[in-house]
């Protein structure tokens, strides 16, 4: 999956300002830094950083479109935030564990382990890059719109289905490319982050199964916005 056009990445600590850690994809992808996991895969630190630039600014343009189309002004989320270690940076007073991504509400900042997901772009492919930081990003997005849910499986595949939506919408208007095995592995990515099948729905950390975020991430992928209820 590529961009045409690649923007500067913000990045660095961040100083939150209080409330709970924004939620990330549910499961954490089987993944390391090897590069014995995918013979004959090329991706260097480079292209992973790129990768996220790209996401990150494909993201802005799509959202900035929606909300222009609804007469209101975007404002982007204001960090993306790379760690590597347990506990590097907080959101409030919550330090954000390894091996996880987040939106963080109180400082607006997503942030993500760089060691873990740079493992899963290895491992998975860089389509597995766009979907991560689409969903974190959906979660910015959530806010701003004032989305409100009784469980937080609804906000999870719902922010699965604007990750969709987003890489689909880019499509279709010709910022994002997608190359051949790109389908494969967001198909991939999604079934390594869904919930056991044993998670209750309700569970106040579940986001769901393999097959449920497969499916609104395609929803959202194939039929656009307009399918993910955001009202």
């Amino acid at each position: 999956m590529r961009k045409r056009v690649v923007a500067a990445l913000v990045a660095g600590a961040v100083l939150a300002l209080g409330c709970a850690v924004g939620t990330a994809p549910g499961g954490e992808p089987e993944a390391t830094t090897g590069a014995a996991d995918n013979p004959g895969r090329a991706d260097t630190e480079d292209e992973f950083a790129r990768d996220i630039e790209s996401a990150v600014t494909v993201a802005e343009q799509y959202w900035s479109d929606v909300f222009r189309r609804n007469g209101l002004a975007f404002e982007p989320v204001r960090q993306i935030a790379p760690y590597r270690a347990d506990g590097e940076v907080a959101c409030g007073q919550e330090p954000i564990p390894a091996q996880n991504a987040v939106y963080c509400s109180a400082g607006d900042f997503i942030a993500y382990d760089i060691v873990w997901a740079f493992g899963a772009f290895r491992k998975i492919g860089d389509a597995f890059v766009y979907y991560l930081l689409g969903h974190e990003y959906a979660h910015g997005v959530q806010v701003r719109f004032g989305l409100q849910y009784e469980y937080t499986i609804e906000q999870e595949l719902q922010a699965d289905c604007m990750a969709g939506a987003y890489i689909g919408g880019s499509v279709q208007a010709g910022r994002l490319q997608i190359e051949d095995g790109d389908l494969e592995e967001l198909r991939a990515g999604l079934l390594a982050v869904g919930d056991d099948p044993s998670q209750p729905w309700f569970a106040p950390d579940a986001h769901g199964t393999a097959a449920q975020r497969t499916d609104a991430f395609f929803t959202g992928y194939q039929r656009g916005l307009e399918t993910c209820d955001i009202g």
